[in-house]
C-alpha cells in the first residue's frame, strides 16, 4: 500500500514570524485593521476556493504540520488583517516588538476569540503553550496591557495550567477566506466537554485543508476536519488522534510526520503518545527531485519501527490559497517500506 500526501510547495511568498504572507496586502486589507468597521463578509464557499478545488483533487494534508511546537495565545476580538497581530486592536506599537521577540525565540504567535465572539469585549486573557515531548502544558494569564507580554515569561512558569485538550479552529477570513467559511461553523458546533475549551484562532497554515484544527497541547493539527469535529474530540477523549484527517504533529519534521501516519496504520498505533521519532536520516534518491528518508520510531515494548518515505515535487502546478497570485508546487509522500527491530538484548 502507498500512502500518498501533499505539502505546501514553495510559493515565492515569504512567511512572517507570526504565521502570516508577507508582500503586498489586497484592497481590502484597510477595512480589516480599522477598529469602527466589522470584518469585512468572506463571501461564498464556490467551486473557486482553494478548500474546494483541494477536495476535488483529494489533496491530503499528511506532514504537513507547523515545525513551531511552541505558541503565545492572545486573546483579541475583533476583526483582524492579513498578518492578525499587527493588523488588529493590539496595541500598535507593542505588536512589532512581540513578533520580533517570538521570531528570535521559536514560538508562534495565535490571536484568539471565542466562537461567534468578534466584536465583543475581551477578557484580556493570554495563554504559553508548549507541545514538545515530555513538557506538552497550556498556561493562562490574564494582562492589564499588551506590552506585559514583551517581558512575560514564556515557559509556563505563570498562569493556570489549562485541564485537558484545547482546541483551536482557525477561522481568519482576513488570511482566507476557506479559513472563516469552514471553520466558523465548525468553531461553533465542537462538542467538546465546556466552551472554554473552543477558540477561534488566526492563520495555522495550510488554508486549503480548511477547516484546520490544532489540538493543544500535544500540538496535533487536523484538516479538512468534517461535520461538527465530534469525530476528533472523542478520539482526544480517549488519548488518541484521528487518523484520517491528522495533518501532523507540530514540532516533528515532515519525513517523520509522513513515517508516523504510515506506521500508525499499519500497526493500528493510535495513542497520543505513540511511535515517538528516534532519528531522521536521509538517502540517495534515483529519481530527481525526489527527496528520500529513513525514520526510526520508537515502537511497543522497546522496538523500532523503520519506515522508509519518499517525497516527489507534483508534476503539475495549483493555486495553494485562495489569494495566491501565482500557483506553486506540493510535495506528494510515498512510504517505501516498513519494518521493525526486536529490542536490543538486556546487557549484564
Amino acid at each position: 500500500m502507498t500512502v500518498m500526501a501533499t505539502r505546501p510547495g514553495n510559493t515565492g511568498e515569504p512567511t512572517d514570524p507570526v504565521g502570516g504572507v508577507t508582500g503586498p496586502l489586497p484592497p481590502e486589507a484597510d477595512d480589516f485593521c480599522r477598529t469602527d468597521l466589522p470584518a469585512r463578509p468572506p463571501g461564498r464557499l464556490d467551486g473557486t476556493r482553494c478548500s474546494v478545488q483541494a477536495l476535488a483533487r483529494a489533496d491530503s494534508g499528511i506532514a504537513t504540520a507547523s515545525p513551531v511546537s511552541r505558541w503565545l495565545l492572545i486573546e483579541q476580538p475583533g476583526p483582524w488583517g492579513r498578518q492578525a497581530l499587527l493588523q488588529s486592536r493590539f496595541d500598535a506599537a507593542v505588536a512589532p516588538l512581540l513578533a520580533e521577540r517570538a521570531d528570535r525565540e521559536g514560538v508562534r504567535v495565535l490571536l484568539v476569540r471565542r466562537p461567534g465572539d468578534r466584536l465583543a469585549d475581551s477578557g484580556r486573557r493570554w495563554a504559553y503553550a508548549d507541545s514538545r515531548p515530555g513538557r506538552e502544558g497550556l498556561w493562562w494569564s490574564v494582562r492589564s496591557a499588551d506590552d506585559e507580554l514583551v517581558t512575560a515569561p514564556w515557559d509556563g512558569s505563570v498562569g493556570e495550567r489549562a485541564h485537558g485538550d484545547t482546541y483551536l479552529v482557525c477561522t481568519h477570513g482576513g488570511h482566507d477566506a476557506c479559513c472563516a467559511l469552514r471553520g466558523r461553523p465548525l468553531a461553533r458546533a465542537l462538542p467538546t466537554p465546556g466552551p472554554a475549551d473552543v477558540w477561534e484562532c488566526s492563520h495555522l497554515g495550510g488554508d486549503r485543508f480548511a477547516a484546520n484544527l490544532l489540538v493543544l497541547p500535544h500540538g496535533f493539527y487536523y484538516g479538512q476536519v468534517p461535520g461538527d469535529g465530534g469525530l476528533v474530540v472523542s478520539a482526544h477523549a480517549r488519548g488518541q488522534v484521528a487518523l484520517p484527517w491528522l495533518r501532523g504533529r507540530a514540532g516533528v519534521a515532515a519525513p517523520a510526520q509522513a513515517a508516523q501516519h504510515h506506521a500508525r496504520e499499519e500497526l493500528g498505533l493510535l495513542g497520543v503518545d505513540d511511535l515517538p521519532p528516534l532519528g531522521v536520516t536521509r538517502l540517495d534518491s534515483p529519481d530527481v527531485g525526489a527527496e528520500r528518508w529513513e525514520v526510526t520510531l520508537a515502537g511497543p515494548a522497546g522496538a523500532a519501527v523503520v519506515v522508509v518515505v519518499e517525497s516527489r515535487p507534483s508534476p503539475e502546478t495549483v493555486h495553494l490559497t485562495c489569494q495566491a497570485t501565482r500557483p506553486g508546487r506540493v510535495r506528494t509522500w510515498h512510504h517505501l517500506s516498513l519494518s521493525t527491530r526486536p529490542p536490543a538484548p538486556a546487557v549484564g
